[in-house]
């Protein structure tokens, strides 16, 4: 039955439409088809917390989303239809042998396509690309060289560094070049990943006295190699050096580098000047912050994309609230919906969207700072702060970090990777995982709520208590 591989792909692009982003890649991509048993198609997750969660929130839109396939494709050995599929059922790895049938056992496979979903450097959010980036003169030039590595990768501008501030859309053009290059060029070999990772896979390596050239082959036979936020190679002489070498293998041989930044190669500090004049030897593309027509342009795309219903006067009272930080940008407008769902209101005046933004209209991010929020936690929850921020994964301990998570994501503007390191140098992709969590509960949970409610409470009331 191997065309369950097709049947759930299709259904995988649907979700991927019609949930949020963060849902999708934190449950829904990490799924993987097993089998078919009693017209069930049988999707594997990695532990049991994904089980339960995915079949309380999920299961019938995933459900739903099959459906729509189910019967369409034909059998791998003839040419007769898919046997219809009428249902779902989410197994985890320990129990996936229970609902494999003898015949349609392939262990290399499953066990292939389970590593590939643990380990895929690769994965490009579907969103992400050039149609979705709204063009403008402060980023016309970055955009039009993007799109022109992504169609001649290895040609004349390699490597392409795209430096900016934070959420201008750095990593939506490396992920849109990413989307790109796997639409056109399927057989070519893309590995995208964040400098840290980069950096914590050379120190695994070495801590664990791996053979290096697992790490070497990882990189090094790459067609294409993406590295995000290439600023915190600063001080870091050993990941330098795998940098550099990996980068001359690479360039010799003709493959593709893409680089993103928020400064340019020579103001990176303690950049060795190896690194910086490679890193400019091709293309360097500076994005610019948007102008007011630009972020209101960039706003209804959102509200298009995610289906949101916003008057535009509340579309232009956000456009106004920021001038430089997209993302955050976009985090308004995703707050203002969420409180509109909350109180039953449309999004359609500018005292509902003052309401919901209060907040952040009354303690801008720099009278609130992420050492506040931990400790605020800390307080609440009576719980040490070496804890909180370290390595314990007691249940004590998980849920006052998710939540400080969840609270500096809301409250601040910080990288992904930013709040990683304030939290025991976790991956990104945790940091989303916890905040997608607590944005989840809050939904259904009134006890989680009412604690993110007071502990926000609480975090103003000392903040004045300061004035």
């Amino acid at each position: 039955m191997k065309n369950i591989n097709d049947l759930w792909a299709r259904a995988a692009e649907v979700l991927a439409s019609s949930m949020s982003q963060v849902s999708f890649d934190v449950w829904i991509k990490t799924l993987v088809p097993l089998c078919a048993v009693n017209k069930k198609l049988i999707l594997v997750t990695p532990s049991i917390s994904s089980q339960v969660l995915i079949n309380k929130n999920y299961i019938e839109t995933i459900r739903s989303a099959v459906l729509r396939f189910s019967g369409l494709f034909p059998d791998a050995n003839s040419q007769t239809a898919f046997p219809e599929i009428d249902g779902v059922e989410i197994v985890t790895d320990a129990q996936k042998d229970e609902f494999i049938l003898p015949a349609d056992f392939d262990g290399a496979a499953i066990a292939a396509a389970l590593e590939k979903r643990e380990d895929d450097s690769s994965v490009f959010v579907p969103k992400y690309t050039f149609e979705n980036f709204v063009e403008a003169p402060s980023n016309d030039f970055v955009l039009a060289a993007a799109v022109a590595v992504a169609k001649n990768p290895g040609g004349r501008h390699n490597p392409l560094f795209i430096h900016g501030g934070v959420g201008l859309g750095k990593t939506h053009l490396m992920h849109a070049i990413g989307n790109y290059i796997r639409e056109h060029f399927p057989s070519m070999k893309v590995v995208c990943v964040p400098t840290e990772k980069f950096t914590n896979e050379l120190i695994d390596s070495i801590r664990n006295n791996r053979d290096s050239r697992d790490f070497r082959e990882k990189y090094r036979t790459a067609d294409v190699l993406m590295l995000d936020d290439v600023q915190f190679l600063s001080g870091k002489s050993g990941t330098q050096d795998a940098v550099f070498h990996t980068f001359n293998d690479l360039h010799q041989a003709g493959k593709q580098i893409i680089l993103t930044s928020d400064k340019p190669p020579k103001e990176i500090a303690l950049l060795e000047e190896r690194l910086s004049s490679r890193f400019a030897w091709g293309l360097t593309g500076n994005i610019q912050p948007p102008d007011h027509e630009t972020r209101v342009a960039i706003l209804k795309k959102k509200a298009l994309q995610e289906k949101y219903n916003v008057d535009p006067v509340v579309i232009n009272f956000i456009a106004d609230k920021i001038d430089s930080n997209v993302r955050e940008m976009e985090g308004l407008l995703s707050r203002v919906i969420f409180y509109s769902t909350l109180v039953g209101k449309p999004a359609d005046s500018l005292a509902l969207a003052n309401e919901a933004l209060k907040d952040y209209i009354d303690n801008k991010s720099d009278s609130v700072n992420a050492g506040d929020i931990i400790d605020a936690c800390c307080n609440f929850f009576r719980v040490g702060k070496a804890d909180i921020t370290g390595k314990k994964k007691n249940r004590e301990i998980v849920e006052p970090r998710q939540i400080a998570i969840y609270l500096i994501t809301e409250m601040l503007s910080l990288p992904l990777v930013s709040i990683g390191q304030l939290f025991g140098g976790r991956d990104h992709t945790t940091v989303m995982h916890a905040r997608d969590k607590i944005s989840e509960k809050i939904k259904s949970d009134p006890k989680t709520k009412a604690t993110v409610v007071n502990i926000r409470t609480y975090i103003s009331d000392v903040k004045k208590a300061l004035v």
